[in-house]
């Protein structure tokens, strides 16, 4: 039996953007949650009315529809359904030029959770070319913190530069958003070029500016970046605490997307503290919430990663390591944030 597409036309397509708009400017603050749910109930009839109005050459609404999921998409580890849609409202490259401009950033986001490097750079260098052309320096900020992350892959010290971009871009039109998302790539290019007491500083604005916004989301995933830092400094305690925070303000909002790092970011700290039996069954479960979504790790946490693989087996022994591992595998996602929360 054929699937009963919904029913669209003109009024019920208006009424589903309007709906995903709305509940769009919500997604990064407290109760979340809350559109979130409402947003997975409508989904597919949003996701129709993305393929109505294109049908119908209205591509301004589609391409707002699918920035307004955007948030979304990231939140809930969607990488695949979010690339495939904007590669539908991006293929006939119409448009109001702003709206296209931030598709194409949006869209790149995508295949980078995905490492698809390639594919991401040439969404993000599409974005700057508009951005440039309309001389939109918010959108131009947001372009080079896209390029910034691809960079950081392969060439650290061009992240760092194109980061430092976007920071003077956005400060010198006061574009609080664009500072927020430069501070953060800062701190993750000195991160990973080792200079941590810079990787703190910068982290930290950016963790003190989240808060001062009650922009929840990023709270999280900014807390998780500090933690990791934290760690590699010897502030255990605080690390963890940063961790923990990060865990519970997701499940409060119903993030997916920081889950995995934070789990990893736990097992980390217990390989520092010789507590290796739990830290394979967290590493485990983090492995499972990565693939479960075909996320890439990437360039700030892999390397973290891979030296838990390295020296998990040694400390407790092959069979152990891969006991603890697969219990972690195993594990739901709510059951892996239960553990991960636990003292035991």
């Amino acid at each position: 039996m054929a699937d009963i597409l919904p029913f669209i036309d003109s009024a019920t397509a208006t009424d589903h953007l309007a709906f995903v708009e709305e509940a769009a400017t919500a997604l990064l603050k407290p109760g979340a949650k809350e559109p979130i749910e409402h947003i997975e109930k409508r989904y597919d009839d949003v996701i129709s009315a993305i393929d109505w109005f294109l049908d119908q050459q209205r591509y301004d609404e589609a391409l707002r529809i699918a920035n307004a999921l955007y948030r979304y998409w990231i939140s809930r580890r969607r990488f695949e359904e979010g690339a495939l849609a904007f590669d539908r409202v991006l293929a006939p490259a119409q448009g109001e030029a702003h709206l296209l401009g931030t598709a194409y950033t949006n869209a790149g986001m995508m295949p980078f959770w995905l490492g698809n490097d390639e594919r991401a750079k040439a969404l993000f260098d599409k974005s700057l070319e508009i951005a440039r052309e309309l001389d939109d320096r918010p959108l131009a900020s947001r372009a080079l913190g896209g390029l910034a992350r691809v960079a950081m892959r392969s060439d650290v010290a061009e992240c760092r530069r194109l980061a430092h971009e976007s920071l003077e871009i956005s400060d010198s039109v006061g574009d609080t958003t664009g500072r927020s998302n430069a501070l953060h790539l800062l701190g993750v290019g000195a991160q990973i070029a080792g200079d941590l007491p810079e990787a703190r500083e910068w982290m930290t604005q950016r963790l003190d500016l989240v808060r001062s916004t009650n922009e929840e989301f990023l709270v999280a995933s900014e807390a998780a970046n500090l933690a990791m830092v934290e760690r590699q400094l010897g502030n255990l305690d605080r690390a963890e605490e940063l961790e923990r925070e990060a865990l519970v303000v997701g499940e409060r909002i119903g993030d997916e997307f920081t889950k995995p790092f934070a789990i990893a970011g736990l097992a980390a700290i217990c390989v520092e503290r010789g507590q290796n039996e739990r830290a394979a069954t967290l590493l485990g479960a983090a492995e499972a919430l990565m693939e479960a979504h075909h996320m890439a790790w990437p360039p700030d946490e892999r390397p973290h990663y891979e030296h838990m693989l390295d020296v998990l087996p040694k400390a407790i022994g092959a069979e152990a390591f891969a006991a603890g591992r697969a219990k972690g595998r195993g594990m739901s996602a709510a059951q892996a944030v239960e553990f991960a929360l636990s003292n035991t």
